[in-house]
């Protein structure tokens, strides 16, 4: 499976959601289409409809930063939607992906974390690095799935783990989708999706919807299965010269979860030691 980031499919998607009253145009009961139709689109763009039909079409050669900042306006795209369009539009300023190495200064940073749980994860969310109070937090990395997109959509326990399942899965398509546009011919992205579009109804769905987002800072409730309500607070730092990594921390939002970690990582090192 090849993934050809599709920049018609997208532009459909975002004028499908638009109503026509929104933008300042008329609209009427007998309306046969959902959302803009591309002559309105076209003309809240400044621009031809044959140029913005062969632009949906992919038979636009070169659009131009102006025009597709004028339709990115139009279709009234948040900024990293701009950004995915910019992306699908220049196939030529896509990066290959490079194997994931992650920089020994960087892991030294996570495991000095010692009590705060905290990964680095790579452009496809493989958990390179981890430390202890992450694995006793978000399960075993070291003989487990270490793929977050895998472990959201074929593991059952993530859905009871994760209080806010549904928004963090979707959140990890939109990524996906995201850096499908930023690699060409990423050949470990398209295993993935193929993969996961096949076992999963809700990743096939929400991957065909084209929404895209950045990783970002957010609260994060856990329902351990050791330790019953975990509230962090999630900070995700991006290494820009690190072929798309990001530090993922997670602060103890409460006294009660930092207590719950703290008694977390003493019984799993007696374990360790008993063992």
């Amino acid at each position: 499976m090849t993934i050809r980031p599709d920049l018609g499919e997208f532009l459909q998607t975002r004028r499908s959601r638009i109503r026509p009253e929104e933008v300042g145009l008329p609209s009427s009961p007998d309306r046969r289409v959902a959302g803009l139709r591309r002559e309105e689109v076209a003309l809240l763009s400044n621009v031809s409809v044959d140029y913005y039909i062969r632009l949906e079409q992919g038979r636009a050669a070169n659009p131009s930063h102006a025009v597709l900042t004028a339709v990115a306006s139009a279709l009234r795209l948040s900024e990293t939607e701009r950004e995915h369009l910019l992306a699908l539009a220049n196939p030529a300023a896509r990066r290959r992906p490079e194997p994931a190495k992650v920089r020994p200064q960087l892991a030294a940073m996570v495991n000095a974390l010692r009590e705060l749980p905290a990964v680095v994860l790579d452009r496809l969310s493989n958990v390179l690095v981890w430390n202890p109070a992450a694995a006793v937090v978000l399960g075993d990395f070291a003989n487990g799935e270490r793929n977050l997109a895998r472990r959201y959509f074929l593991d059952p326990a993530s859905r009871t783990l994760y209080s806010d399942w549904e928004s963090a899965a979707k959140d990890m398509v939109a990524h996906l989708r995201k850096m499908s546009a930023e690699y060409a011919d990423d050949p470990e992205l398209a295993e993935l999706v193929e993969e996961l579009s096949a076992l999963s109804p809700e990743f096939a769905g929400w991957w065909s919807g084209h929404d895209v987002s950045t990783r970002s800072h957010c609260p994060k409730m856990l329902n351990h299965p050791g330790a019953g309500r975990l509230t962090f607070s999630l900070e995700v730092l991006v290494v820009p010269a690190d072929d798309g990594q990001a530090v993922l921390t997670y602060t103890p939002a409460d006294q009660e979860t930092e207590s719950a970690v703290e008694a977390l990582l003493q019984r799993s090192s007696a374990a360790r030691i008993a063992g």
